[in-house]
């Protein structure tokens, strides 16, 4: 179902050595998983016997009865269709390990032993085990049947080829090459940490960096799962941290020092996971000739059926746009920040060639050219060039509105530069005579026309500054060789929906009182070209959003196509789960439909895009992120979808 998995990682109440009430327990949270759904249960560090039973694991009554638990757990779990993994002490060639053990359906599919072991400050482990180099046996006899032995073990679903699980323990991934790191390498998409990691002062925090470190490294997804509160208090004290972290994301996180049987689940994206690998080439070019191979062991694991459940993950409707205040703040800071010093540097470099002087903004009183105007004041600032070099103008035509040309004038006064309006009214009529169109025939033409006038009188008034952003050039919402050209285009990495937030920020960070009401008008002015007449009462009649689409949807579907290559049909099943309060199935497939009609035909104008600065993970820049042919077919993208609307 679309490449998701759905894993958990669990913490169970645990007594130190009492493996009979410990089995109980950890059976409990995986049959509640099992009703769940969940493919794939992590369990934390010796968690049958408990991590801190120190000298007693040297004791051969608590080694016997460790195994007799997780013989009782395999028959127990013989029904589930859950890959568990679980931590207990395994004798095998006269030594004592630290082991994972890896159950499905009451088949014990494989031995891990842990590669690194700790022996420092308050950790003793050296004192009662064996790291995994020291293994001798490839193979261990239990209950039976010969059990795959060694820390070079991967776990692999025939169903589901994408997803292979890697077992790493605690340790391991403090150290400076974490076995995970190889596994990866060799196909590993899933890797289960099962960990010991006492609490001290800041200790989670790091913990928590370590994790998401290395999901994003290994482009992998990491389960993270740690032993509770119950472990013996003598020394030290654990909190039960569990997580799961997907490519650098944080998905899901316990709270720490919970005293109940609990578990984590989400569903991870493994498919994202290996389209990622494919496109970062780099992650291959670390495949070393000479690696060491690890044996697979197959199982056939049961899909995840999204017909029946709901997706257990959070679908984020504006993934451009952090839904957290203070991130949001920082990001937009940011952005801000990437788009003055490129338009900086440029001037610099003008300045120094061909002694720029002043530079060309159009300004319409919408949201972007507030933006870039914004951006330009903040570069003219840094490098202490006067703001009346900035050159703002401002063009009223068939469709310009008092309230659009009132705000441009006053933003332009409030900010101190240069303003001149130029009305392209007369200048378009003549070009219609010229051409031979009715001026009442208000077609593409009749836009065009208007967009082109503007932009060549800002051509032949200087250095132009582009105004145009990313949603705009995905949708080619733009007349070719008119708004779509300028000399430096500085909201070309930034999508409608985050332009929005940045006028916003900049009105509370940048802007005086005065400037902060104007910006408001603006935000709250409807999204529009102003190329077709206002209504009878002056208001915009042309309104974007209700040609195109909305532009969180559109924004939304840009996000899923490009970043993360997704099929038409994921993409229509991602905003069903991230819109299904606000727009019907039959929206979300005409506009989608639309959107790639629009994406694929447009290219033409994106293949000669001026220069601008990538400021996020999307860009359409033909020298960056989308080499694209301009005469490419979106047949395969529009029929899977088609198919896929049949069949709801």
């Amino acid at each position: 179902m679309y490449g998701f998995v759905r894993v958990a990682a669990a913490v169970p109440r645990v007594r130190v050595a009492d493996v009979g009430y410990n089995v109980s327990q950890i059976l409990e949270l995986c049959r509640q998983a099992g009703d769940e759904g969940v493919q794939i249960l992590a369990f934390p560090e010796l968690c049958i016997t408990g991590y801190t039973c120190a000298d007693l694991f040297h004791q051969k009554q608590l080694q016997h009865v460790a195994l007799d638990g997780l013989k009782e757990l395999l028959a127990a779990t013989s029904a589930l269709p859950m890959l568990i993994i679980v931590g207990l002490p395994v004798a095998v060639d006269s030594q004592l390990f630290n082991c994972a053990a890896v159950l499905f359906r009451g088949r014990l599919l494989g031995i891990v032993p842990k590669t690194r072991l700790p022996g420092y400050k308050e950790f003793y482990e050296p004192r009662w085990f064996a790291p995994a180099r020291r293994a001798i046996s490839k193979e261990v006899l239990l209950f039976g049947e010969r059990v795959p032995f060694g820390n070079d073990l991967l776990f692999r679903d025939l169903n589901n080829r994408q997803l292979i699980v890697g077992v790493e323990i605690c340790e391991d991934l403090w150290m400076p090459i974490p076995p995970s790191s190889h596994m990866v390498l060799d196909g590993a998409t899933v890797i289960v940490n099962l960990s010991a990691s006492n609490e001290l002062v800041g200790k989670a925090d790091y913990r928590r960096q370590l994790v998401l470190q290395q999901s994003g490294r290994c482009i992998c997804t990491y389960v993270y799962s740690s032993c509770g509160v119950h472990e013996s208090t003598t020394d030290v004290v654990f909190s039960g941290h569990a997580m799961i972290a997907e490519n650098s994301s944080m998905l899901a996180e316990s709270a720490l020092f919970r005293r109940d049987n609990y578990f984590i689940v989400v569903d991870s994206d493994v498919e994202r996971l290996v389209r990622e690998r494919e496109v970062t080439n780099s992650f291959g070019e670390c495949i070393p000739d000479d690696r060491a191979s690890y044996r697979f062991v197959d199982y056939e694991g049961v899909g995840l059926d999204l017909n029946k459940r709901r997706l257990c993950r959070y679908v984020d409707p504006h993934p451009f746009v952090p839904s957290d205040i203070s991130t949001r703040n920082e990001r937009c800071r940011t952005i801000f920040a990437i788009q003055a010093a490129g338009l900086a540097k440029r001037l610099e470099h003008l300045q120094q060639m061909a002694g720029l002087k002043e530079v060309v903004i159009g300004i319409s009183g919408g949201l972007d050219s507030t933006l870039a105007l914004f951006v330009t004041v903040k570069a003219f600032d840094m490098l202490g060039m006067n703001r009346k070099q900035i050159v703002a103008i401002t063009m009223p035509g068939f469709g310009t509105t008092g309230r659009t040309r009132s705000n441009a004038i006053v933003l332009c006064e409030a900010l101190g530069v240069t303003i001149r309006e130029i009305s392209i009214t007369e200048s378009v009529l003549r070009h219609f005579a010229d051409i031979g169109h009715d001026p009442e025939v208000k077609n593409v033409t009749y836009e065009n026309a208007q967009a082109r006038m503007r932009t060549m009188i800002l051509m032949d008034l200087g250095f132009v500054i582009g105004t145009g952003d990313l949603s705009e050039l995905a949708l080619g919402w733009c007349t070719y060789n008119g708004d779509h050209m300028s000399m430096y285009g500085v909201n070309a990495g930034v999508p409608k929906t985050l332009v929005r937030h940045l006028v916003r920020w900049v009105a509370d960070v940048e802007a005086d009182e005065q400037t902060r009401r104007i910006l408001q008008d603006i935000l709250d002015t409807p999204i529009s070209p102003e190329l077709l007449p206002p209504d009878e009462e002056g208001r915009i009649a042309q309104k974007t959003e209700q040609i195109v689409g909305p532009y969180e949807l559109t924004d939304f579907f840009t996000f899923h196509a490009l970043r993360n290559g997704y099929t038409a049909d994921k993409i229509l099943f991602l905003a069903e789960q991230a819109f299904a309060d606000k727009y019907s199935k039959d929206e979300l497939v005409k506009w989608l439909r639309s959107f790639y009609v629009k994406f694929f035909s447009q290219q033409f104008k994106r293949s000669c895009l001026p220069d601008g600065p990538k400021v996020g993970s999307v860009s359409l820049s033909p020298r960056g992120d989308l080499r694209m042919p301009s005469d490419g077919l979106p047949n395969a993208w529009i029929n899977c979808l088609d198919q896929t609307y049949r069949k709801l």
